[in-house]
């Protein structure tokens, strides 16, 4: 199960872009990757076309790649530095009727556990 959400910021952890921070734009579940803006930019070729208004299309376009959701790790903007993620579960009373929900919360070494 990944901890990492879309709107996120993560620190990248391993790879080329190492110790760069980004927001999560999509998480690819089922490949377990996220795509990350500005991190991992390739340059991509599109076949060129034309669209019913005329207008070119194609040409060389730089696009972000998905990559590894283990090579990412949430960014705590409070500690300035990448955290583990964890859960806790908290009993919150809506319309009179007591819910267990899960909650997210950012682990550290030493250090209280802070709902994200």
């Amino acid at each position: 199960m990944a901890n990492i959400k879309k709107g996120d910021t993560v620190v990248v952890i391993a790879g080329k872009d190492k110790g760069k921070t980004g927001r999560v734009l999509e998480v690819i579940k089922d490949r377990d990757r996220v795509i990350v803006e500005g991190i991992g930019r390739v340059t991509k070729h599109t076949k060129p076309g034309q669209t019913a208004r005329g207008s070119r299309t194609g040409g060389i376009e730089v696009v972000e790649a998905p990559i590894h959701i283990s090579n990412v790790q949430f960014f705590d903007a409070e500690a300035k530095r990448g955290k583990r993620l964890g859960s806790r579960l908290e009993e919150v009373e809506r319309d009179g009727r007591t819910r267990v929900t899960r909650v997210r919360v950012a682990r550290g070494h030493g250090e209280a556990e802070r709902d994200v």
